[in-house]
């Protein structure tokens, strides 16, 4: 058979593969322990970030952020650091997230102290305001770190969403609690982001994603090497939420990368 033949042959096989690389913007992009930057919520927001995360801590009667006990400190609250900044970047963009209509933000809160009496208090922070959350509204609350047993989710108001494992299975009214599944990435490679991914650990990372995408589910991997490279493998193997400490690089490459 002549080369001309094989590469026609091959050509709409590559436009498939092409066709299912779904393209990539900052909507798909994670700030991982956002809190711990310079700007909390702000470098994310102004790279119109569609996820950014908190891990919290209860002290006393009032929701702290840090990312350990040590580092709590007393101006630094869920409130003053996230939710009162999202109330009033909705309040300016006339019921809006960002400035352009019905773009969603996940805001993945990582409970850190204990989880029944820390979620309590983080149902009745966020009560008063649950038209602007989903179902209802634009922001999707995602609770992980020290989750309730499945058993216990359908306790807790509709717009408490939880982070879901791989490994575990769920009921369909469980499953419909699950806002996106995560898992670390060293459960599948040692891989530094340097070179190619090993082909046994892509092939598992790959069928994990798949599985969550079964369920009609977003995933989630973090711990993942930091760089461009990484990222580009991540985005290939179909992520849903791309993992960054790395908030104006990601940004900057999401923009400019082709498409």
């Amino acid at each position: 058979m002549k080369t001309a033949t094989i590469l026609m042959m091959l050509l709409p096989l590559q436009q498939l593969v092409a066709q299912q690389i779904k393209p990539y913007t900052t909507a798909q992009a994670h700030s991982h322990n956002d809190y711990e930057r310079r700007r909390p919520l702000e470098d994310a927001y102004e790279q119109q970030f569609g996820s950014v995360e908190a891990d919290i801590f209860l002290v006393r009667d009032t929701l702290f952020v840090a990312h350990t006990a040590g580092a709590i400190r007393p101006e630094r609250t869920f409130r003053k650091l996230y939710l009162q900044p999202l109330l009033d970047k909705i309040e300016k963009n006339g019921g809006n997230v960002y400035p352009q209509q019905d773009i969603p933000l996940q805001l993945l809160i990582d409970l850190k102290t204990s989880g029944e009496e820390t979620l309590a208090a983080l149902v009745r922070e966020l009560a008063p305001h649950e038209k602007i959350l989903a179902p209802r509204g634009l922001i999707r609350i995602v609770v992980s770190g020290n989750t309730p047993d499945p058993a216990q989710f359908d306790k807790y108001p509709l717009f408490i969403y939880f982070d879901g494992r791989p490994e575990m299975t769920y009921t369909p009214e469980q499953l419909a609690r699950i806002g996106l599944i995560s898992q670390a990435f060293q459960k599948y490679s040692n891989w530094n982001g340097e070179g190619t991914l090993p082909e046994r650990d892509k092939k598992r990372l790959s069928k994990t994603i798949s599985d969550i995408h079964q369920l009609d589910k977003k995933a989630r991997i973090w711990a993942t090497p930091d760089n461009i490279n990484a990222w580009k493998t991540m985005m290939t193997l179909g992520v849903d939420y791309l993992n960054t400490d790395k908030v104006r690089e990601m940004g900057d490459y999401l923009r400019t990368a082709p498409r």
